[in-house]
Parts: structure tokens; sequence; C-alpha cells
């Protein structure tokens, strides 16, 4: 892992820098020894023991070396490695300084009261990935984590605020050192490939995602996205090619600061320029393939290092150009040791002499190392939590490679997760090859205007179907949950995806149907009143006469009254209007109905009272048939006053029958009586239907009880057919059902009855006479 050669560079930068400062510790030179542990646990208590025991042999519990003042250890990129060395060296109360990640397993000040971590806090990552996923619009996203307490804490809050944001997560793996067992690494990757999320969060730092490191070395995560945390270090166990597939990678990186003069400073270190450094020496040789001696090596080639090399000249898998995040902790470590023992002098001693003197230095230190800032050096006395912050700001960066071994980490936007402010250069994103544009990442199709979300029982909220909204509701809004009822002077558009203004309507005399039986209604009643005429003038004809002339003149003036009461269903309806058209048709029909039944009890009567001296003679006298007609349309009269007393028909706006229009409409108010108004008409039609059905076979000249049977049949017919089809029809077609119900039946009614006869006198005068009818008459 030579690219972390520059963590020691920034100690030799910081150290000198601070050594060349007249203001911070005059007259003190830092000093600092370097061991290796080649990040290997045990490595790094060994160097501890021998560290503790100085020059010589390594002797627990005892020093050799009374001459140098060593106080502070700076170590542990890993929590591991911390850990390791936090065991030994707290037996001694040596600080220690982490410089890796922050790990919440070392913030245990019980288990390790004298680790201060310099690493930042992430503890709002988890924000920050979340206004990544909802600005890109991925909802189902995978998480693959560390096996500790750090990741495992991270996986709760991110599953906490994806939930709170409507986000799901397609899978969660924890990364464990178990998978080396058996073939559950096999089952591990199998469940990553074969999930339907197109990206993956992977949270940890470079030694607890080790595993999984090596596992990519072997499979490539076709087809899938990476987006990670700063702290894993991918490039660490991956060679030259498999640093291709992470090309496209985001990389949420903490805000760091810039050390200031350390490019320069890399531009002075050279291994000709120090000759006594063993360590650059050997880094040199390995990264340029060279050597720098006359030695012979058989590992390397035998060509001599080009003078001209630099650092800029390092390929990037061995030096970072950028400032890493552990570099950056290092160079804050060092200069918060200076400035707590710049403090401690300036408080505890008044020369160097007395402050040396103190033989447990590094205990002293405990204190001023939780209060002192890194950075400026201030003193806090209200710091209780040591030196570790929280990350404010992340920065988004673009992992790019190319050809020739070159890669390099590009900033494309940055997040500031408290205040939910995310700002990205999307066209400065290179995504992966599998994807030739932004990624998508959904359980499910967005749905589109129109259309509602109906989620899937028993899966997460990200997984659900499109649903047409339903009739008189709309969606503005994709992924809306619910649809939106239009206001009642408003509709949904076909594509149910806005409301349009409803047209108020009604059946109007203008249009094509109502124009129909405007014509109707006014043809049918003025034949109805050219057949009066025709009846009138031959009144005193033998035809006229022997059908009862006062019942016909009644009959065709109720027929031209039933015509014209259609008319009153036509237009613009009004609150009197929708009183008295219902009253006035049932009325008017009564009328005619009763005169039917008048005619034909009067036919019956007739045939019945032929025989001298016959009692039913008097009741053939028109006074009868009169009282008939004035008893019947008397109780149809009572059914209407007792309709309009108790819940009369009313003016109404329906705006449920047609989707697109307001119908302007009458309300017929209490159908039970409605019901019975018209099964009172029912009844008297019956009634004649059948007693001119009983006399159908008396003689054809004086019979017109054939006539009346079939008139009857014709309005039984229709007005059967009339109530389902009013039933079942809303809004202008149940009016013009109605009228054309009225016109129809009216219309059977005059031709079944009046055609015959009108015939005879129009066109067959000879048959219309006395004598004619005397013999057909005569048996």
């Amino acid at each position: 892992m030579l690219k972390h050669y520059q963590n020691f560079l920034t100690v030799q930068f910081t150290v000198d820098e601070i050594n060349n400062d007249p203001h911070l510790l005059p007259n003190i030179s830092l000093g600092y020894q370097l061991l290796n542990n080649f990040h290997e646990s045990g490595l790094a208590v060994e160097n501890s023991l021998m560290w503790l025991s100085g020059k010589g042999p390594t002797i627990p519990n005892y020093s050799c070396d009374r001459q140098h003042k060593s106080i502070v250890v700076i170590g542990g990129m890993s929590s591991t490695l911390s850990m390791a060395m936090a065991t030994l060296l707290g037996l001694y109360k040596v600080p220690q300084l982490s410089y890796g990640s922050f790990d919440l397993l070392l913030s245990d000040e019980v288990l390790y009261p004298y680790v201060y971590q310099l690493g930042s806090r992430e503890s709002t990552l988890h924000l920050a990935a979340v206004q990544l996923m909802l600005h890109f619009g991925w909802t189902w996203v995978g998480l693959i984590f560390s096996g500790d307490l750090t990741g495992e804490q991270f996986s709760k809050h991110l599953k906490d605020e994806m939930t709170w944001n409507g986000l799901c997560l397609a899978f969660t793996e924890q990364v464990s050192e178990k998978f080396k067992q058996g073939d559950d690494d096999i089952k591990f990757l199998a469940r990553i490939l074969g999930s339907s999320s197109n990206v993956i969060f992977i949270y940890g730092n470079t030694a607890s995602l080790k595993f999984f490191s090596e596992l990519l070395m072997i499979f490539a995560f076709y087809g899938k996205m990476f987006v990670i945390s700063a702290s894993w270090d991918f490039s660490a166990y991956s060679d030259d090619e498999m640093m291709s597939n992470f090309h496209g990678t985001l990389i949420f990186s903490q805000f760091k600061r810039e050390i200031p003069g350390f490019i320069d400073f890399l531009k002075s270190v050279h291994p000709r320029a120090n000759p006594e450094d063993i360590f650059l020496k050997s880094y040199w040789e390995i990264v340029f393939h060279c050597l720098l001696s006359e030695r012979k090596n058989l590992n390397m080639t035998s060509q001599q290092c080009d003078e001209s090399l630099t650092f800029a000249d390092v390929p990037p898998i061995f030096f970072d150009k950028t400032t890493k995040e552990e570099s950056s902790n290092i160079y804050n470590g060092v200069y918060l040791l200076a400035h707590t023992l710049h403090q401690m002098l300036q408080t505890e001693a008044k020369d160097l002499s007395e402050l040396l003197a103190y033989p447990l230095l590094s205990w002293k230190l405990l204190h001023f190392l939780k209060c002192v800032n890194p950075v400026n050096g201030i003193k806090d006395d209200l710091c209780v939590d040591g030196p570790s912050m929280t990350a404010e700001t992340y920065d988004i960066l673009n992992f790019r490679s190319f050809p020739d071994k070159i890669w390099s980490e590009v900033k494309v936007g940055e997040v500031i997760p408290h205040e939910k402010v995310l700002s990205i250069s999307e066209e400065d994103i290179d995504w992966p090859e599998d994807f030739p544009q932004i990624p998508s990442s959904t359980c499910s199709v967005a749905c589109g205007p129109g259309f509602r979300k109906q989620f899937r029982e028993g899966q997460p909220i990200c997984c659900f179907d499109c649903t047409l909204c339903p009739d008189g509701k709309f969606s503005n809004k994709t992924d809306a949950e619910e649809c939106i009822q239009c206001p009642e002077d408003q509709y949904p558009s076909q594509e149910k995806d806005r409301c349009l203004p409803r047209t108020v309507t009604y059946l109007a005399y203008e249009e094509t149907l109502g124009m129909i039986l405007t014509s109707a209604a006014f043809c049918f009643s003025i034949l109805t009143i050219f057949v009066l005429r025709v009846f009138v003038i031959h009144r005193d004809t033998p035809i006229v006469k022997a059908n009862n002339r006062s019942l016909s003149y009644i009959l065709l003036t109720s027929l031209t009254l039933c015509f014209l009461s259609s008319l009153l269903f036509l237009g613009r309806p009004t609150p009197a209007i929708c009183i008295l058209r219902q009253t006035t048709f049932a009325i008017v029909f009564t009328v005619a109905i009763a005169s039917i039944l008048a005619k034909t009890i009067t036919v019956v009567l007739a045939f019945r009272a032929t025989k001298p001296g016959s009692k039913l003679r008097r009741w053939l006298r028109p006074a009868v048939s009169h009282s008939l007609i004035f008893l019947c349309t008397l109780i149809q009269m009572f059914l209407c006053s007792i309709w309009l007393g108790t819940y009369p028909p009313f003016f109404e706006m329906d705006t449920h029958s047609e989707a697109s229009f307001i119908v302007i409409q009458c309300n017929e108010g209490s159908l039970v009586t409605f019901y019975c108004v018209l099964g009172y008409m029912g009844f008297l039609a019956l009634v004649s239907f059948t007693l001119a059905f009983l006399a159908r076979n008396l003689p054809d000249t004086f019979n017109e009880a054939k006539y009346l049977t079939f008139s009857m049949l014709v309005f039984c017919s229709v007005w059967i057919s009339f109530l389902p089809a009013y039933q079942s029809t809303k809004g202008k077609a149940m009016v013009a059902m109605e009228i054309f119900s009225i016109l129809v039946s009216s219309a059977g009614i005059l031709i079944c009855i009046f055609a015959p006869k009108c015939y005879v006198i129009l066109l067959r005068p000879d048959r219309n006479t006395l004598e004619i009818l005397k013999n057909k008459a005569s048996p």
C-alpha cells in the first residue's frame, strides 16, 4: 500500500514547518520516530512495546532511553490497528491520536480513554446520501456496509432517513470475515447481482471492506453503479485492470482543508536531496522500476533512475496528487500536539527544563489534548469530547479511469446535509460504461399524470402499480398517491391529468334532437286538430254519431294537449316548469284514457241495452260518460296534490350523469308518488284494454272496440317499455325518453282509433250512410 507513503511525508512536512515557526514552541524542536506495522495488528502491538522500551532490547515496563522524550503516538489508520495499539499504550496512559476514519468503538471512553480520533464524525453522511438519491430519483438502492458498530449505526440511520423521504432499500448486505468460509461469498454476490437495483451505496473503511475489495478483483459488478464514502480506498486492494471497473463511481469526501505549502514541499523531496531517507529510496525504486545505485537486484531491472523524475510523475496508484483525508488528519494531529505543548509551557512551566523534568509528561497532556483546537491552538475550557469534529459539508467526487493506468477524482458537486443543499454539475459526471446516461434505479416505473400509485401488498412502498384515476378525479403530478376530485363545475380530461370547465346543457329546442321532438309534437297536435275539425264538420254523419261524438271531441282535445304537454320537457328548466310539466302531463293523459274508458264502456253497454225496456239504457246518457271522465281525472288530481304537497319535483343541476356537462334538469322528487301517478294511468289503460278486448267480436259497423283494443295495446307497450328505459338513462336522454313515450303513446291512440274513421269520412263517404250501417247491423 505504497499510496499511504503520503502520510509519512505529511509528518515530515508538518514537523519541519512547526520547527521553523518562531512563534510556536520557541527554542524547542519536535522529532518523530517512524515504525511500520504493515497493517498487521500483531506488529502494531510489537512496535508499541518497542517504542515504550526505547532503543536496545524490548523490555516490558522498562525504558532504556532517558535522553529523548516521546510523549504522544500518532497511529492507527484503521480502527483495528488503533484498538490493538491502545490495548498496550492505555496501560501507561499514553495519548494516541488516531488519524483514520472515525469509529464509534474507539469513542468508548471506558475501553479507550486515551485515544483521540482526528477523523471527522460521519454523522450526517446518511443525510448527504439521501439528498443525492432524491436529486437523481434513485428510489430503489442497495446497501453494503461494514460489519462493525459504525456500519450498523450508519445502516440504521440511512434506512430511517430513506423511509422518511419515501425511498427504499432493495437489499442490505453486511461485509463479514465469515464469508471466507464455504460458499457464503457466492451467495453474497448472487444476492447483489440478482437485485433489480442499479445503484449500490457502499459504506465502510478500507480495512473493514478488505474482503469485499478482494471479491471485486474476481467478480465485476456489471450493470451496477457504486456510490461510496472516501473512507474506503478501493484502490488499496485492486490492480490496474480492476480500477477501470470503478469508472463513474461517485464518492462522498469530507470537506477538508488543503495543507498549504505541501505541494511545493513535494517538489523538493528527492532521493538525491534526501540520501539518508531509506524509505524514500525504496519507494522511488519501486514506483519507477529503476535503481538509484550500481547494485543489481534480481527483482528489478538494471535501469538507472532518471534524475528528472519527481512526485508529479508517480502513477496515481502509488501516490494521490490530492491531499488525502488521512494526511489532513495527520497534519492537524501534529499541530494539535504542538499547540498542546505550547499551552503547557504557558500555564504549567516557565521554561523547558521544568517541563521536561516532569516524569510522566504524557499523562499531563491528556487534559490539554481535549481542550485545544488543532487548527488555531485556541484553548477551550468547555471542550469535553476531544478534537474529533463533525463533517458539515461533503464534496462529491467522480472517479474516472483512463487508459495507460491513469485515473483521477474530479469534484462535481458538494452537499450540506443539515441545510439540505445539494449542488452538482451533471454534465461534468462520467457515468459507468454500462449507463449511457444518468442511471435509473427504481422498483417501479414512475406513474405519470393521470395515474396514481397502487401499492403492492407485502412489498416496500417503492414497489407499486400505476392505476388510472377513477371517473371525476385527476392527478397532475408524477407518482401521485391519490387522485384529486375535480370541482363540480369541472371534469377531468381524457388523460385524467387536468380538469376542464364543464358546459351547462339541457335538452334545448335548438339542438337536433330537440328540433325533431318539437316538430313531431307540433305535427301530431296539428294532425289531431285536423281530425277534430273533420269530426266537427261531419258531426251529423252516421259514423260520427255512432261513436259518441262528444267523447270523441274530448279525446281529441286531450290528445292535442298531450302532444303539446311534451313541449314543457324541452328547453331550460325552471322551478315552475318542474312542478307543472309532470302534473300537466298526468292530468291531460288521464282525461284521454278516461275518455277511452268511457267510449269502451259505452260500446259494451250499447249492445247489452238493445232489448226493449232494458235498464242499461240510462247508463248510455252523455252525462254518465262525462261524470266518469270527471271522476277519473279528479282521482288523478288528488294524487298529484299529494305529490306536490309532500315531496314535489324541483329544479337541480346534475353533475354526475355526464362527465363533461352540467345537466340542468328537474328532479321528480318523490319517486313513490311519481310511479303512483303513472300506475294509476296504467290501471285505467288496463281496464280499458280488458273491456275493449272482450267486446272486440261485436258487429264491425257499430264496434270501435277493436280499435280501442289496439290503441290501449300500443299505449301499454310504450309505457311498460318506458319504465326500465327511464331507470337506465340519465340527463338529457332520460328527458328525451319521456317525451318520446308521450308522443308515441298519444300518436298510437290517435292513429288506432281515428285513422279508420277518417278514412271512411274522407275517402269512402259512400259507406258513411245510415242504410249501409243498418244493413251491417242486421243479423
